[in-house]
């Protein structure tokens, strides 16, 4: 990046354990061992306070897995937010261009493969699957172009995708919520749920604990537990952003 043009400063915000806000500025390359010719930042993972990992990855031409995903109990998700590739899920391939995602159930093997020469940017999401007696989760394969959107709560002004099925094999979900300008949740949410959520597109101000902050593109936020949340849509378009919602287990005790 080479020397900086001003004061060092960050709008990054983290609460271990609770809350975090993390701009693309100052996320810095990690090194997978099984990714070749990506550049990866992980930004979330248990040491901050979520139960699940997530990562931004650009895939660059001829890059992607050596070995793949593959850990006992673990299922994966992986969201195109540019370019194009190919995910593997135990030796059937499927091709992703943006907007489009796969979700593997725990113990599969997900592989990654950038065959063309743009990079292909993904969001990488993994979690420790909880199972329920009777049901079991299954491989899913979709767009987000694909889906309708629905009003949010009865508001026209927002919108909602469902991205995963909602049964009971699924311990997770993936939402994707669309606010026009003026837009907003319909009160200040505060739930056992944790989420995380990646700023696709737009510009607005998100109440997280006691704060008003603003927030863009490419931001990521972390919240957990009971944290108060909710979302003003701003600026001149609509903002967009895709979230994880743990879902369909009762609490452990």
């Amino acid at each position: 990046m080479g020397y900086p043009n001003d004061l060092l400063a960050t709008r990054a915000i983290i609460k271990h354990g609770r809350y975090a806000l993390i701009p693309p500025e100052g996320r810095v390359k990690n090194v997978i061992p099984n990714l070749e010719n990506c550049n990866t930042s992980i930004i979330a993972s248990p040491e901050l306070g979520p139960k699940f990992a997530m990562y931004t990855v650009e895939v660059l031409s001829n890059g992607g897995t050596t070995i793949d995903f593959k850990e006992d109990g673990i299922e994966t998700f992986v969201y195109c937010m540019g370019g194009a590739g190919t995910v593997t899920v135990e030796e059937k391939t499927y091709e992703l261009t943006d907007g489009g995602f796969v979700f593997a159930p725990a113990s599969l093997g997900v592989g990654l493969k950038n065959s063309s020469n743009e990079p292909w940017k993904l969001l990488l999401y993994k979690q420790r699957y909880r199972p329920l007696v009777g049901y079991e989760a299954r491989i899913v394969v979709g767009n987000l172009n694909d889906i309708p959107d629905e009003a949010y709560d009865g508001m026209e002004n927002v919108r909602i995708k469902n991205v995963l099925p909602t049964d009971l094999g699924f311990d997770v979900n993936f939402h994707t919520l669309s606010f026009y300008p003026g837009g907003c949740h319909p009160f200040v949410e505060t739930h056992v749920q944790e989420h995380g959520l990646y700023f696709l597109e737009g510009e607005g101000v998100y109440l997280i604990d006691d704060k008003w902050l603003p927030v863009k593109t490419e931001d990521f936020i972390w919240f957990g537990p009971y944290v108060p949340q909710a979302y003003y849509g701003a600026g001149r378009k609509p903002s967009t952003y895709i979230y994880t919602k743990d879902c369909n287990r009762d609490i452990e005790l």
